[in-house]
């Protein structure tokens, strides 16, 4: 059993991961030397326990360089099967990242399968799913509503969010303009 949550406390606590076995090997550097890198802060490894498709990467100082790709449902891409397929052409060339900017519907159908198949890291940005998943306009979304949707997300196998913290009131009401 597990007693760490992240990788950086497993790291803090001593512990090598799997994950960081993982990255170290495609980095080519010595596991304890990325421990110490993840404990200060200095990489990340984004790796959701619900995410068991996933191949570790690790992003940060000394690090190569990482590809993401984005994709998702949208109002004008809203073919499953041609999202998939992008997620497909993503792996096969070797991106280590994917971020869902799925943003309409109920896009949780995409993103659990995404989850399942691809061993790159996949990020979100909840705030595009939050109008769709909760059913509510955006002016009606409340700080809980948008926290149940991270939570959401998190639950589901994302590994690392895009958090949209510059909405304020005064974007609200340019919004409304």
């Amino acid at each position: 059993m597990r007693n760490y949550k992240t990788q950086m406390e497993a790291a803090k606590k001593g512990i090598v991961t799997p994950e960081m076995e993982t990255v170290a090997k495609k980095e080519n550097m010595d596991v304890n030397e990325l421990m110490a890198l993840v404990a200060a802060g200095q990489v990340a490894i984004p790796a959701n326990v619900n995410h068991t498709a996933l191949s570790a990467d690790g992003i940060g100082k000394g690090l190569k360089t990482k590809i993401n790709v984005n994709l998702g449902i949208s109002g004008d891409a809203k073919n499953y099967d041609i999202e998939m397929q992008k997620v497909d052409m993503a792996i096969k060339f070797g991106a280590e990242a994917i971020m869902d900017l799925s943003n309409y519907g109920k896009t949780n159908t995409f993103r659990k399968e995404l989850v399942a198949k691809s061993p790159a890291m996949i990020g979100t940005v909840p705030m595009y799913d939050a109008i769709g998943y909760l059913d509510k306009d955006l002016l009606e979304i409340s700080a809980q509503d948008f926290l149940k949707v991270v939570k959401a997300h998190a639950e589901e196998g994302v590994d690392f969010m895009t958090i949209h913290a510059g909405i304020n009131r005064r974007a609200i009401e340019a919004f409304r303009r």
